[in-house]
């Protein structure tokens, strides 16, 4: 517990400042000691530290109250709502929440107070249902590489479904476009069709272990390979119950402890090069390699989850690291806009998947060769995903990751940012967490508040239509945003 002096000597702000904000109701009042001095909670100096750096931001105290959630439902007076920026994003989310738990039905998308209510988008813009415009620096958390509209994905999609849909059997088009994927990615020989990256990662995982005759599963620590193999923080209640060992990421050390420990009973390693919703954390080479040798010492079978990382390069990352795994999942990007997965890999772990194999492995699904998923992809591969505009978009994701560092470095390195090529992650610096947070969390409003548009978490996936304006301008807004930040007094 705290005292008030010492609140806001940790705080770097006033006594009477805090006292003015537990008396508007922006700060928790304090419990009261035997001796009746006040004192104040972790809860109330995360509370204080928020709104400093709001402030810091400009943001006047009703929209702060707006950000920590004080205010009434949205269900709120006509007036109070007008003084809304997004009041239509707000009434958006309680109608929803009449029909969806919280009114939503992605977890990701989630963000306080609300998330915006995006109506429409066309090339690398999106229009929230208020009528702003964002240039969308999000790209569908690494999905949308092709922007929101793309005519010739549309005219692939309408001769496809003008043929005839659900037709209840093979078509031309999922070989078509299997036989594209094998030939980019080193590590696959056969490959099948799945409806996500999800479910790409448990058919991968299913197939390690009937191959293998083993259980367990090495997985890293912020790793996410679906909604249910999430590992963001330690093995979340809703993944699959199998016997994971959770390791440190880019610890070879610790890789090898395991595999000495348990290496008889390994089925596979299932690894991302590039962890990208644990904030673009990027695997080393080293790394990578050790993980390759400790699976042909033990027999495991190396994954690479490159569903993020597979616009690294036409082979995805594993031809940037000249590494080649056992097996390989994708998603995103190949479905043209559509959902999709893959999970591929060399012909001894694939071809059990034969239904005329002598003791096959089920899978089923509806929608794994989806005509209309198929078509789009095949598109997608062959005219979009070409080798040079995969390593345009690598060098301009390179070029503006570095700009990012060097204007946060200019005002004083609140903020920097990893990733590879592409895609890359926004964080705060410095030792408190929550602090980190609410820095972030502020500079994305400010932002939205300029025009352009990234993950709450800081993610950010640049597409095809996004150019050298686009960039400039965000990086022009940037600067103004952590310039007013740095001038401006807390109150």
């Amino acid at each position: 517990m705290h005292t008030i002096g010492a609140l806001a000597l940790h705080a770097g702000t006033k006594v009477q400042t805090i006292r003015y904000y537990e008396e508007i109701g922006l700060m928790p009042a304090p419990e009261r000691s035997a001796g009746g001095q006040r004192r104040y909670g972790e809860a109330a100096r995360d509370r204080l530290a928020f709104i400093r750096h709001a402030r810091q931001l400009g943001f006047p105290l009703e929209a702060v109250r707006e950000l920590l959630g004080l205010a009434d439902t949205p269900d709120r007076s006509c007036a109070d709502v007008d003084a809304m920026r997004t009041p239509e994003s707000a009434a958006a989310l309680a109608r929803a929440a009449r029909v969806l738990p919280g009114g939503n039905t992605r977890s990701s998308l989630w963000a306080a107070p609300y998330p915006l209510s995006i109506t429409g988008g066309a090339g690398c813009r999106i229009t929230d249902a208020d009528g702003h415009s964002y240039v969308d620096f999000l790209g569908e958390f690494t999905a949308g590489i092709f922007g929101h509209t793309c005519a010739a994905l549309e005219q692939a999609l309408t001769a496809a479904h003008r043929g005839g849909f659900g037709l209840s059997s093979h078509t031309p088009y999922e070989t078509e476009l299997a036989g594209e994927l094998a030939a980019r990615f080193p590590s696959i020989e056969l490959l099948r069709f799945a409806n996500s990256g999800t479910e790409a990662n448990v058919m991968a995982l299913a197939a390690a272990r009937l191959v293998t005759g083993r259980d367990r599963i090495v997985v890293f620590a912020g790793g996410y390979h679906g909604g249910v193999l999430t590992f963001g923080q330690g093995n979340a209640p809703v993944n699959l119950p199998l016997d994971f060992a959770i390791l440190p990421y880019n610890d070879p050390q610790a890789a090898a402890r395991e595999f000495a420990a348990s290496g008889d009973s390994i089925a596979a390693v299932l690894v991302e090069p590039m962890q990208g919703a644990g904030g673009c954390t990027v695997g080393t080479p080293a790394f990578l390699q050790a993980l390759r040798e400790l699976c042909d010492g033990s027999g495991a079978l190396l994954i690479f989850d490159e569903v993020q990382t597979a616009r690294m390069a036409p082979g995805g990352a594993q031809e940037l690291l000249g590494i080649t795994p056992d097996m390989t999942t994708l998603g995103k990007i190949f479905g043209g806009g559509l959902a999709f997965g893959a999970f591929g890999g060399r012909k001894a772990a694939m071809e059990r998947f034969d239904p005329a194999h002598a003791d096959p492995i089920p899978h089923a699904g509806t929608f794994n060769n989806n005509r209309l998923t198929m078509a789009a992809g095949l598109e997608a591969v062959r005219h979009h995903l070409t080798p040079a505009a995969l390593a345009a978009l690598y060098a301009r994701g390179e070029a503006f990751r570095a700009a990012l560092n060097d204007l946060f470095a200019d005002h004083g390195g609140a903020f920097h940012v990893t990733g590879m090529g592409s895609v890359m992650n926004i964080h705060g610096t410095g030792p408190d967490a929550a602090i980190r947070r609410d820095r972030l969390r502020l500079l994305q409003f400010r932002m939205m508040e300029r025009g352009f548009y990234f993950a709450a978490r800081g993610l950010i996936a640049l597409s095809f239509p996004l150019g050298e304006a686009e960039t400039g301008g965000f990086l022009d807004a940037l600067d103004a945003v952590l310039a007013a930040g740095r001038a401006r007094p807390e109150t």
